[in-house]
């Protein structure tokens, strides 16, 4: 044998040995999850038959990989799921129980709820492994339903393949999003009006069929609403007509600055689970949030609520995109150019309600002193991690990422250690520049008629600062900005129209640092803030 094929075969040995030997014998703190699909290749669509046995003793204690299957043993449909995700070599996987017949079934996996579908996610390029884990941690502390996992140790036909995290399927059911069952003949009255489950995101992946909003956002774009409950070719078109028009009328009335408690936008909407939707998505500074795997459900006379929250691989600063390892700025107004995917346009204009940013801000006050304290965050990531001691260093080697670029990582950290504390970094000052700028007045009184609100970002801004107005007649606004010596570096007068309207301030002539600016409805000072160039 020649010295070239000798070590050919050498580094094939070795990988084998890395790669299955190596880990056939451990003992993990985290459940230990055998699938056996009999050397048949999971594909996205459609599902292949597999056998599926768990190793678990429960919560706190050791599993053995020699033992036998003690949790669950049974038969699975399983498939690759995913977008962009599916680029990776690790794939994430959906699946479903099977009994002997072939028929669904349910079980309560690891003591979450039963049902018949699941998902095991793969954190690849989020090199933390516990971003998704942790979101849903603090979202269900804000009350609503959030998604329940767990994270796990898998085995795919005897390879180990690495930490992922088993978790429930956003799914109509009484333990998961909780709304009516829609019947087909549902088609009038009561009976048609809930429950739905809608979705905006790509149309790769599961759905793909629904309807264009009538109103563009700042980039001309208009969001996608996609079917869920019931699926796109399940769906009565009467039922697809009624909660197309529902979210449509809502629409309509933002559009329109309807911000009457009554009779405006928020009859249509639970707002306060937008708050919260948009507290975690901002916490997190979530590059996907709002515009991609964003869900909405509505129940029989309720309200649109909006929510579970979903997909945070790429938030806490893990994108090179959209300014997105940035602290700063808030993600309602992220500028993402060309890109066909761009936030609603609702979004924006809540921020000149207040109504809505005096709620956001009162909320707000309450979870940044309670159950989102910053040191309540760190300690949620600290115990993830505590559980992910040993089985990170089994994923690192199965997956060698550390050091190197995944897409579409903005920081890349020699070892584990270092992405924990980046991460918690990270989120110390994003605590600390949203407590300074979520918007709103907990005090003052929205019940005042409404001449105009103002909202500026992003705050610190960079070479631009956009100033929104929303105003319920014309005006000439005076808008100046100062230096903190008091010298006036900039001034305009610019018309207002009745509506929203956007103003852009070209900034790249100024010095970093801190700026005064003063609005002037005529000659008389109207608001005067803080800004910060960056």
């Amino acid at each position: 044998m020649n010295l070239k094929l000798y070590f050919v075969f050498l580094a094939l040995f070795v990988y084998a040995l890395n790669g299955n030997a190596q880990y056939s014998n451990f003992s993990s703190k985290l459940p230990l999850v055998y699938l056996n699909t009999g050397g048949e290749e999971i594909r996205d669509e459609p599902k292949i038959q597999a056998e599926m046995g768990i190793i678990w003793n429960g919560t706190g204690e050791l599993n053995q990989t020699s033992s036998k299957f003690n949790h669950f043993q049974g038969n699975i449909g399983i498939e690759i799921r995913g977008s962009s995700s599916q680029m990776f070599p690790k794939k994430s996987y959906g699946f479903e129980l099977h009994d002997e017949n072939g028929e669904d079934m349910d079980f309560p996996l690891l003591e979450m709820p039963e049902e018949e579908d699941w998902i095991l996610y793969a954190p690849y390029s989020d090199k933390s492994l516990i971003r998704n884990v942790l979101t849903f941690t603090l979202a269900e502390k804000l009350g609503a339903y959030s998604p329940r996992c767990r994270l796990v140790e898998l085995f795919i036909n005897d390879k180990y393949e690495g930490i992922y995290v088993l978790m429930e399927k956003i799914k109509r059911d009484k333990n998961r999003v909780d709304i009516a069952k829609l019947k087909p003949e549902d088609l009038a009255g009561e009976e048609l009006t809930g429950g739905y489950i809608v979705k905006i995101d790509k149309t790769t992946g599961s759905g793909g069929s629904g309807w264009q909003s009538d109103y563009v956002n700042k980039m001309q774009r208009r969001t996608f609403y996609q079917y869920e409950y019931p699926a796109a070719d399940e769906i009565h078109q009467t039922q697809a007509d009624y909660i197309r028009n529902y979210i449509s009328d809502f629409e309509e009335a933002v559009y329109k600055h309807e911000f009457d408690l009554e009779n405006g936008y928020q009859q249509y909407i639970d707002i306060n689970s937008f708050i919260d939707y948009m507290i975690i998505n901002e916490l997190s500074k979530n590059i996907d949030g709002y515009r991609l795997s964003t869900f909405m459900y509505k129940d029989k006379n309720e309200k649109l609520n909006i929510g579970p929250v979903w997909d945070f691989n790429l938030a806490y600063g893990n994108a090179n995109y959209g300014n997105a390892w940035e602290t700063f700025g808030l993600e309602i107004y992220v500028d993402l150019g060309d890109d066909q995917w761009q936030n609603p346009f609702w979004w924006s204009v809540f921020m000149g309600d207040r109504n809505f940013t005096k709620a956001l801000r009162c909320r707000w006050d309450d979870v940044y002193f309670d159950v989102l304290a910053t040191e309540q965050v760190i300690n949620t990531i600290d115990s993830l991690v505590v559980l992910l001691d040993e089985p990170s260093e089994r994923n690192f080697a199965r997956w060698p990422v550390l050091g190197e670029w995944i897409w579409p990582n903005y920081y890349v950290a020699p070892d584990y250690s270092s992405e924990i504390t980046w991460l918690k970094n990270w989120i110390y000052e994003r605590m600390r520049y949203l407590n300074l700028s979520i918007p709103g007045d907990c005090d003052s009184d929205p019940t005042q008629p409404l001449d105009f609100a103002l909202s500026t970002f992003p705050n610190p801004f960079t070479h631009k600062l956009t100033i929104q107005v929303t105003s319920d007649k014309n005006l000439s606004l005076g808008i100046q900005l100062f230096s903190v010596n008091g010298n006036r570096v900039h001034e305009q007068r610019t018309p207002v129209s009745e509506g929203l309207t956007t103003i852009e301030i070209n900034t790249a002539s100024l010095q970093r640092g801190l700026y005064i600016y003063r609005v002037l409805k005529g000659e008389v000072e109207v608001e005067v803030g803080k800004v910060v160039k960056m």
